[in-house]
């Protein structure tokens, strides 16, 4: 067996290859300032174009609508407080879940805590799911934005985002979805395919590179920037944009969304028999929806330990897996996701299995033999 076994997908994947290829004469040669005027910018701004034409085509939408962006935080803070802020005149209502990631939930914390908003969180059920009818019960009159995610990235629960969407749509309310743990694992047709106006993605979730993403916004939605120094991205986004790593999200896009570069069937044999074996151990409760959930993803709680000593009992076999969300500069807090699903009492020992298209049957095997012990050492150790 490898020393590392890498089930942490969730947080994040290696850069691919052949991305990485695309990416390199960024890095030298095409080295320009999009906005300069002379030829050396005019031939980094032709690339731009080119690359806002191309992942507009993966996702079926215009070129206008694809704003480039540092990756999913950015472009969930664009979508929550731009939108937010310009609609604020028509009305000061806001829906989210409880159990969306942070750059959502921390988004809605400012706009109700600073500027004045009301925030309707919803509620969902034991697994994890969100309720289309809670959502239609919980709009107003006065409701300018609802932000719900597509597939939860602790859990891996999906929500019927499409349907959430339609009852914006309905409406005539503003729907943004944080579709980051979506793109490359769940199938893909068109940007449509979410009755969303706004569309968070991010490419290092499958296999581009950190720090690059985007937000599409449908037209002819124009959210107020929350960065500001300059006219880029259609005056949405100010400073200079990062070639490099635009040009391998849009690779990473057209190679790895359609289909998708996690091998779904494949990769929900293997959960299943991680599904299994956390069953037979005691003091194990399995966390989400064994249907409706992201199949590279398994997560679970155990009693009498917690999440750091489960990790720590992992690594020291050479296991890579997490606690939930990798955005907490390493910090393991109790998981509000868990939380929300009614389980407070468990949400500081939840450990999340992601696995990716490397993984492989002999490593869920290793995994599965040193499991029950690595588990047993943790709760006799509390």
């Amino acid at each position: 067996m490898p020393r590392t076994i890498y089930f942490d997908y969730n947080a994040t994947t290696p850069l691919d290859p052949a991305v990485r290829d695309v990416m390199l004469p960024f890095l030298g040669e095409c080295w320009g300032n999009p906005s300069s005027v002379h030829h050396v910018g005019r031939q980094a701004r032709a690339w731009l174009d080119e690359a806002r034409e191309r992942a507009a085509k993966v996702l079926g939408g215009k070129p206008a609508e694809i704003i480039f962006t540092s990756g999913g935080t950015e472009s969930n803070n664009l979508a929550i407080f731009g939108t937010a802020r310009l609609l604020k005149p028509k009305g000061r209502h806001l829906i989210t879940s409880g159990i969306e990631h942070h750059a959502v939930l921390h988004c809605f914390d400012y706009l109700e805590k600073k500027e004045g908003f009301e925030v309707t969180r919803l509620p969902v059920d034991a697994e994890g799911r969100i309720s289309v009818d809670d959502l239609r019960k919980a709009i107003r009159p006065d409701t300018t934005l609802v932000s719900l995610m597509a597939a939860n990235n602790e859990i891996g629960t999906l929500q019927p985002v499409a349907e959430l969407g339609a009852v914006c749509r309905e409406r005539g309310i503003i729907f943004h979805t944080d579709a980051v743990q979506w793109f490359g694992k769940e199938p893909f047709e068109n940007i449509g395919q979410f009755n969303a106006d706004l569309v968070s993605i991010c490419a290092h979730k499958f296999h581009g590179p950190k720090g690059t993403g985007l937000l599409y916004i449908r037209s002819p939605l124009h959210p107020d920037p929350v960065v500001f120094g300059g006219g880029h991205e259609h005056e949405r986004r100010a400073g200079t944009e990062n070639l490099a790593g635009i040009s391998g999200l849009v690779a990473a896009m057209e190679r790895f969304l359609t289909p998708p570069v996690f091998p779904h069937d494949r990769l929900l044999l293997l959960t299943r028999q991680l599904i299994n074996c956390l069953s037979a151990i005691p003091g194990v409760e399995l966390v989400g929806s064994r249907e409706q959930r992201l199949a590279n993803t398994v997560s679970f709680t155990v009693n009498v330990t917690d999440s750091i000593v489960l990790l720590g009992g992992l690594d020291l076999e050479g296991i890579c897996a997490s606690s939930g969300s990798a955005c907490s500069s390493g910090s393991l807090e109790p998981s509000h996701v868990v939380g929300a699903l009614g389980k407070p009492d468990s949400a500081n020992a939840l450990v999340r299995f992601s696995l990716g298209r490397e993984s492989t049957v002999e490593e869920v095997n290793f995994v599965s033999r040193v499991l029950p012990e690595v588990i047993q050492r943790a709760q006799l150790g509390q």
